[in-house]
């Protein structure tokens, strides 16, 4: 199952860095199911059975039938998870949306572990740049 397996191989990954092994690069692919924008119609360029070959792949419906056909949850508890998810979800957009915008200097922090010369240039730079409107200029 693509979600099993998605959630084994980030959960290694996690392991691996807090063991001090350093990062892991996950690279998952998948089908955007949607347009790209809001003015995007992918009708277009793709066919409507490539998009239905892709629905039957959906990993998330894939899971949700596992459970059910072996047993392991019912549609109460789907429904449960769901609904638990949607709050979730809401939850953190609207925490994200409340967030203060960074000083436009946080776009060099943490950066790397030690700022390197070149980092401080740009560093530098931006700033010039960014007191130039403090100032009234551009």
């Amino acid at each position: 199952n693509d979600v099993l397996a998605s959630y084994a191989v980030t959960r290694k990954a996690l392991d691996d860095a807090r063991a001090g092994q350093g990062p892991t690069l996950v690279e998952a692919f998948t089908y955007r199911m949607g347009a790209h924008t809001t003015s995007d119609d992918p009708t277009r360029y793709r066919l409507s059975s490539e998009l239905e070959a892709w629905k039957l792949k959906d990993p998330i419906e894939r899971m949700r039938s596992f459970l059910f056909k072996q047993q392991l949850a019912d549609a109460t508890f789907l429904e449960k998870v769901e609904a638990e998810s949607d709050e979730l979800a809401a939850r953190i957009r609207k925490g994200c949306l409340e967030m203060p915008d960074p000083e436009p200097d946080f776009l060099f922090q943490n950066v790397y572990d030690v700022e390197t010369p070149l980092l401080a240039d740009q560093r530098a730079e931006f700033a010039t740049y960014a007191a130039g409107f403090a100032d009234g200029g551009h």
